[in-house]
């Protein structure tokens, strides 16, 4: 008997101890120095990871007019894409986004540097998966869970506002291109209650639109997709156009900064709360 029960015992704490194990494997390892190669990435990093793993971002989040996380990306070293500085850094992880510095990804992968991309979401529901994965990717599940929990209070806040009786709008942006269906802004106009034009005209994510198609077309809204105090640029010169000024005369021009809508995080929330604002019914007696 005394045998059977130390058996027992013993079989009991090994069962535990492969238990804790398994536990172990199950929960994420947190990255202990991680490099981003790519704004948005950049700003998911800087929200979700502490701060003493993030050995480098971009030099453009450094950039409060571009950028949402400024502040906190000026307290650590910038990077500009290049192979020599990521690998001076000496990452456990380098997160980038799918469409950029493919040859600094290339090689990193090439010498087994730990890289993961993230592409970009298309509408609201993309953007929580994308925050989950990053969040798993960091070991920071909960501060992915608490950014989620607070990006849908806010949703849910706005969702009670007056909205307009879908008026149709149309963005413009640097270089004469909009936005149109299967895109985050697309889903942004919509929780703003506005009708996107582009969508309308056959305009898939982003596409470039004649001026004249703008001047012409039946949008009562124009949203210019604009950076305060940005340095003048030829791509920028189409939104200072003398045409869009008598616009003006006709149709609500509405000027939304590039940063809150460029990545996909909390600052979405921001350009529909900014939407809503803009475009909020006038009271009786009082003129807009």
């Amino acid at each position: 008997m005394t045998r059977r029960v130390g058996f027992a015992l013993a079989l009991g704490l090994c069962l535990a101890a492969f238990g804790g194990l398994a536990h172990a494997d199950d929960a994420p390892a947190r990255p202990q120095r991680i490099v981003s190669l790519n704004m948005c990435t950049d700003e998911l990093v800087l929200r979700l990871a502490r701060p003493e793993h993030v050995a480098s971002v971009t030099w453009l989040s450094q950039d409060p007019r571009n950028a949402n996380m400024a502040a906190r990306a000026l307290t650590i070293p910038a990077n500009h894409g290049l192979v020599e500085e990521v690998l001076a850094h000496k990452p456990d992880l380098v997160v980038a986004g799918a469409y950029t510095t493919r040859s600094t990804v290339a090689l990193l992968k090439r010498v087994g540097t730990a890289v993961r991309e993230f592409g970009v979401p298309g509408n609201l529901a993309e953007m929580r998966a994308q925050i989950r994965d990053m969040a798993k990717l960091l070991g920071e599940l909960q501060n992915g869970e608490a950014l989620i929990a607070e990006i849908d209070a806010r949703l849910a806040a706005l969702a009670d506002r007056p909205r307009p009786a879908h008026p149709r709008a149309i963005v413009l942006r640097p270089n004469g291109f909009t936005t149109g269906r299967g895109s985050l802004v697309d889903e942004i106009l919509t929780a703003a209650g506005l009708t996107n034009l582009a969508a309308e005209l056959g305009i898939d994510n982003y596409g470039q639109i004649a001026l004249e198609t703008v001047a012409l077309g039946q949008a009562d809204i124009l949203i210019l997709n604009t950076t305060p105090d940005g340095p003048p640029s030829l791509a920028h010169e189409i939104l200072h156009h003398p045409v869009l000024a008598r616009l003006g005369d006709r149709l609500k021009l509405v000027a939304l900064p590039s940063k809150l809508w460029t990545c996909a995080g909390p600052a979405v929330i921001d350009a529909i709360e900014l939407l809503l604002d803009a475009t909020a019914p006038t009271p009786a007696g009082k003129r807009p």
